[in-house]
């Protein structure tokens, strides 16, 4: 029998929801700061693939492509979004849309916790 690590997955992912947490706060409270340039944290998937974890694929249409190491960089400038005359290029739309996300896949991640720790409950006992 292999070890259950969902639960270590999990908690990876809600400390790099944390650290995203983090860095957009500090994004939308520097919006009026001059030359602020926005930032942002690498993809959960690519901390996945850096670290020892690593997702099974089972079927061969499953996603195999896709935080302890979490990475926090610059955001590059996309078209949309215009640097303002103070240099600044944190975008208020963009970062709420952000904080939306994180709030979704912490609260996706908790209720799989949620119902696999039901699930362990439910077999033993019986």
């Amino acid at each position: 029998m292999e070890p259950i690590q969902l639960f270590e997955l999990a908690s990876r992912q809600a400390q790099w929801l944390t650290v995203r947490q983090n860095v957009v706060a500090g994004n939308i409270a520097n919006a009026n700061t001059p030359h602020y340039k926005a930032k942002d944290v690498q993809p959960f998937e690519s901390v996945l693939q850096n670290t020892g974890v690593q997702m099974a694929a089972t079927h061969r249409a499953h996603f195999t492509e896709g935080p302890e190491a979490a990475h926090v960089t610059e955001v590059s400038m996309i078209d949309d979004v215009q640097v303002q005359q103070s240099g600044n290029s944190v975008a208020i739309e963009q970062e709420m849309m952000k904080t939306g996300e994180i709030k979704r896949d912490y609260e996706l991640n908790a209720g799989l916790v949620k119902s696999f720790h039901r699930m362990m409950l439910m077999t033993v006992r019986k």
